[in-house]
């Protein structure tokens, strides 16, 4: 075995038809490669992101972002969007003009009526900027920080089921294989830490995991792998494999990674394929995350204050509070993206049950994390977001009673807010009408953008509104990041999405 070039190890014990065959195709790729032009040639080594060609367009308001997905449909019926006009129709049909033939899903088209639904819990006003906000009995700590939120009611889709809606407003593509949000960030962005990356997510424990996750939400589709989320887990090692096995110490890792970056540099010379360059930068990052991330997941230095703050379930690795206090402990270590997933939000039938233990979860570590950020003067440039897929509808689904009732998904609209890295303090966005089942204009009447045409309509969000105006707080215009695969510039909003001024400060 040669002992100083791995690489010439390697090349030494090729055969010869692999040696002829191997030239070939390399010879072919660099042909090829200068042929398509700069945008598919990979970077050098070690090149983050940033260093590709992509830069901030503008002068960003927002350095980071931590989005909190509350995954299966929050209702916005009960806990954001107060309709006392649908006391007096309790358990009566919802209005055929309300709902003028839009479909509904197979759980509830075989019912005999869709009976309306007012919510069961109280709510109370809350004082903002503007007219003020309407808080559920379900969200008492939320509502403490009412007049640091941006509360959008106008937030709109085409999916009307779960996967497919999750996919679309994570990659804004209804059809999976598109790179993530976070991936774009990544790729339009890059990091600050080199010692930790630039996507991280974690996955709160819940009472009703109902549905799973799958990794294409925080993937990089046909991007490079290095701008995919590294996932946080809550037990064994924060990052699968990140303890060395037994008998192999730190020196013996950095030698083996050497010698494979040594092997995957020369195979980037024969064949020119990036994807060989991320693979070398995942490997140095995995490296470093071994030092870094214990470091990270260690709350033993965090004051009793902070655990007063975020509820005692801080102390639980894998809680909603855990998350969200190590999303701070990672904003302030220079991550860019983080984002948290909570299931069980898909009530069909136990809604009451359901919905008050989800919000037990969440509630006050969402509001602690706005208040942690804010008294560390860390608000202003962290964009955080709170919201799920879709909403509820109006009537119940199944069963209709006072004490209890479900609710069918509902993608006509639903609630969302948004805090700090540039938006509007303390305002409300949007409307919907009576009923909470259609979008409305200003005089609370029923209005339909056409999905076909162009996307915004005033006082509306769509899915790509969403993640247009994202990027903007970031520093991105969200046409001019793009990436080519297959030909083809793609970007995250498609051929979509228009940003919403009337929410940025």
């Amino acid at each position: 075995m040669h002992e100083t070039d791995p690489h010439r190890e390697f090349e030494l014990m090729l055969t010869r038809r692999q040696l002829f065959g191997r030239a070939a195709i390399g010879l072919g790729t660099a042909t090829l490669a200068g042929m398509l032009g700069p945008e598919l040639r990979a970077a050098g080594p070690g090149s983050s992101a940033a260093s590709t060609g992509h830069v901030l367009h503008h002068a960003p308001k927002a350095k980071r972002v931590i989005y909190l997905f509350m995954s299966g449909g929050p209702s916005h019926h009960d806990l954001w969007d107060y309709k006392p006009e649908m006391r007096a129709m309790y358990g009566k049909p919802l209005p055929e003009h309300i709902r003028d033939g839009q479909r509904i899903t197979g759980m509830t088209s075989g019912q005999k009526t869709l009976p309306v639904c007012p919510s069961k819990f109280a709510f109370n006003r809350y004082e903002n900027n503007d007219r003020g906000v309407w808080i559920s009995e379900l969200l008492p700590h939320t509502a403490k920080v009412a007049k640091d939120l941006c509360v959008v009611h106008s937030a709109f889709t085409e999916a009307i089921n779960h996967d497919p809606a999750i996919t679309y407003i994570q990659t804004g593509s209804q059809i999976p294989g598109r790179p993530s949000l976070g991936a774009w960030l990544s790729y339009g962005l890059g990091r600050e830490n080199e010692d930790l990356p630039g996507y991280v997510v974690m996955h709160a424990r819940t009472r009703f995991p109902e549905q799973s996750l799958f990794n294409r939400l925080w993937g990089t589709g046909f991007m490079p792998s290095d701008h995919q989320g590294i996932l946080m887990r809550s037990q064994g090692d924060p990052v699968l494999y990140l303890t060395n096995p037994p008998g192999v110490t730190r020196e013996d890792r950095r030698a083996q990674l050497d010698a494979l970056a040594a092997i995957n540099e020369g195979q980037h010379e024969h064949f020119g394929d990036p994807e060989i360059l991320a693979r070398i930068r995942q490997h140095e990052m995995a490296y470093r995350m071994q030092a870094s991330v214990p470091e990270l997941m260690d709350l033993s230095g965090e004051d009793k204050e902070v655990f007063e703050l975020y509820g005692e379930d801080a102390r639980t690795p894998g809680t909603f509070a855990a998350c969200c206090l190590n999303a701070r402990r990672l904003a302030e270590r220079g991550v860019r993206n983080i984002q948290i997933f909570h299931r069980g939000w898909d009530a069909h039938g136990n809604l009451v049950g359901e919905h008050t233990s989800q919000c037990k979860d969440i509630d006050q570590a969402s509001a602690a994390l706005i208040t942690d950020l804010k008294r560390r003067g860390m608000l202003d440039d962290t964009l955080v977001i709170w919201g799920g897929e879709f909403g509820r509808t109006a009537y119940c689904q199944g069963g209709l009673s006072k004490k209890n009732y479900g609710r069918d998904h509902h993608p006509r609209c639903f609630t969302i807010w948004m805090a700090g890295g540039g938006v509007k303090a303390g305002i409300t966005y949007g409307q919907t009408d009576a009923f909470g089942y259609n979008l409305a204009d200003a005089d609370g009447n029923a209005i339909t953008p056409q999905p076909t045409k162009e996307r915004w309509t005033p006082g509306t969000m769509h899915v790509h509104d969403l993640n247009a105006t994202i990027l903007h707080l970031l520093g991105i215009d969200h046409k001019r990041l793009t990436y080519r695969y297959q030909g083809r510039d793609f970007r995250l909003t498609d051929i979509h999405g228009h940003v919403i001024d009337d929410v940025i400060a």
